[in-house]
């Protein structure tokens, strides 16, 4: 990979010339006769190759790229890191152009694997994956709804930003939707732990201390609402998820570790029924690991060991 400056052929042909490339005035004929380099960093593909392959590839090669993906579930914040670390750019700088450009808080990269080239700075980077998803979300909207409102569709986000943080997979996206939409509807609070996982505390477990301290919207054990912005970055199957919820009457939902799946209740007697169940199995699990023993060893004496040494 290397760099190409922005500028005439003689100025790139000196700059490249300067950098050990050693062209000389029948490179330039030649470089100026057949076309022009693409300028920043382009990737030749190649470490060793004769001075007419060089030429050719010059003329001819795209840009280097980096490949980076946004997983489902994983916030902004953490991204910006990433982009940071592999294309060696500045986080702050990052960050200020996310906030410049950005529509909520989170949720406006869609999760995906974007191929980024290296060279570009943060402000060119950060406007084009947002640009990105603005124009996905229009797409999606426009098939589903005919039209677009921003404001609408982030709604549509938020929830399905909690949809990723607590479904187990695919399969259980639409029914904890319904479990959303339903609780709601009767105003209860969500009290879901996956709100909490929002921004720099993606990674960090949701303890009772945090319940009781935390006063942004993102907390849903203390409003019965929705959070003011999405907790992370969604994928299409957690919007569709949220436009389309399964129908039910879920209330609760409860994760079982042996299957990592959940089991949905109407009721909060079935819920509390489903917790204790499942606490019992552990409990069992622990005997069969840990057995206690039925009749107590006999007392191993001195004068008993010894009359087992011959």
């Amino acid at each position: 990979m290397i760099f190409i400056p922005k500028g005439s052929t003689n100025y790139i042909i000196t700059y490249l010339n300067k950098s050990g490339y050693d062209l000389n005035i029948i490179d330039k004929i030649i470089i100026k006769a057949k076309g022009y380099p693409q300028s920043g960093w382009i990737d030749l593909k190649a470490t060793k190759m004769t001075k007419a392959d060089f030429i050719s590839r010059l003329l001819t090669s795209k840009a280097a790229l980096k490949s980076l993906t946004l997983i489902p579930g994983e916030t902004a914040y953490y991204f910006l890191q990433e982009i940071s670390q592999k294309l060696k750019l500045s986080f702050p700088k990052l960050q200020e152009a996310y906030n410049k450009y950005a529509y909520k808080l989170d949720g406006n990269i869609l999760a995906e694997t974007y191929n980024l080239p290296i060279g570009m700075d943060e402000d060119h980077i950060v406007f084009y994956l947002i640009s990105y998803t603005n124009n996905k979300y229009k797409e999606f909207s426009n098939k589903i709804f005919g039209h677009y409102i921003k404001k609408s569709w982030y709604k549509y986000v938020i929830i399905a930003s909690i949809i990723q943080k607590e479904a187990a997979d695919v399969t259980e996206m639409s029914t904890i939707s319904s479990v959303i939409q339903n609780r709601l509807k009767k105003r209860m609070p969500l009290q879901m732990d996956g709100t909490l996982n929002y921004g720099a505390y993606s990674h960090t477990k949701v303890t009772s201390k945090m319940i009781r301290e935390d006063t942004s919207s993102y907390n849903t054990y203390k409003y019965a609402d929705l959070p003011d912005n999405p907790v992370c970055a969604v994928s299409l199957d957690a919007i569709k998820a949220a436009i389309f919820p399964s129908k039910s009457q879920y209330l609760y939902f409860y994760r079982d570790k042996s299957t990592g799946k959940h089991l949905f209740t109407n009721t909060y007697k079935e819920h509390i029924n489903n917790i204790n169940k499942l606490k019992n199995v552990k409990r069992v699990e622990e005997k069969k690991v840990f057995p206690k023993k039925d009749m107590p060893e006999s007392k191993k004496t001195i004068k008993n060991l010894w009359k087992t040494v011959n």
